[in-house]
């Protein structure tokens, strides 16, 4: 009985999430429109409000129960780049629901197939990268570096894929290279139970889900040595929190 309410919950939650992304994307579209006429200061204010109304909309329709750490961590304005481990698909809606700062996504290119997904990505200020093409890969990297150096922040999970709730995957160096670059400071972000929402048995399920941000490592003024080792300062870091949430 209980697994028949549980498909019965999955079928009308994914219903109403692919319905309601079709439905606003209009807004987006129009935001995306009024932002040439100088007026991207209004529209990004609206956009992320948007957007993080529908992913708080999209987690109370999950159930999970996620409990969030670390927002002091932020830094209110200026270039910033947030670097995550990512167990599942539902960590993008975990970084819309609870970023308190407009963000654009380094994706893989794969999301450029996903109708309707792969235009929020572009009108949320999103970058798509071919991890198999390395002169892609670093101008999809160099593109968001220039965006961090104009006031942004972006995201970007350096495992390369999802660890499917198998822990954390040894992080790419490549993917450190859009904070430093920018040299901007780095807001590591530890996700723990997101890949038991919905992946996990192919059904919706009510599950703790954790998030927490870690205090910013800057990068301005980093040697050649401290660059090389900053990728494994910060897996570091990402690991000892996970272990212990």
């Amino acid at each position: 009985m209980r697994r028949i309410w549980l498909v019965t919950r999955t079928v009308i939650f994914f219903f109403f999430f692919w319905v309601s992304v079709v439905l606003i994307l209009p807004l987006g579209v129009i935001l995306f429109v009024m932002s040439l006429f100088g007026l991207k200061k209004l529209t990004d204010w609206i956009l992320q409000v948007c957007a993080a109304c529908w992913a708080r909309a999209v987690i109370w329709g999950t159930g999970a129960r996620v409990t969030v750490a670390g927002l002091e961590h932020i830094p209110p304005r200026g270039g910033l780049c947030f670097v995550g481990n990512h167990p599942g698909d539902f960590d993008v809606i975990l970084a819309l629901a609870y970023i308190p700062r407009r963000f654009g996504f380094i994706a893989k290119k794969e999301i450029l197939f996903l109708p309707f997904i792969n235009l929020w990505v572009l009108l949320l200020g999103g970058l798509f990268i071919d991890r198999k093409n390395i002169a892609k890969g670093k101008e999809a990297i160099e593109k968001g570096a220039e965006r961090i150096r104009k006031g942004a922040s972006m995201i970007i999970f350096p495992e390369g894929t999802r660890s499917r709730g198998a822990g954390l995957l040894p992080f790419k160096a490549g993917a450190f290279k859009l904070a430093t670059l920018a040299e901007a400071p780095i807001v590591p972000l530890v996700i723990k139970g997101s890949y038991s929402v919905w992946e996990e048995k192919g059904l919706i399920q009510p599950v703790p889900v954790q998030l927490k941000f870690l205090a910013p490592i800057d990068t301005d003024n980093l040697d050649t040595e401290g660059k090389r080792a900053l990728p494994k300062q910060v897996e570091t870091l990402i690991y000892e929190e996970y272990a212990r949430l």
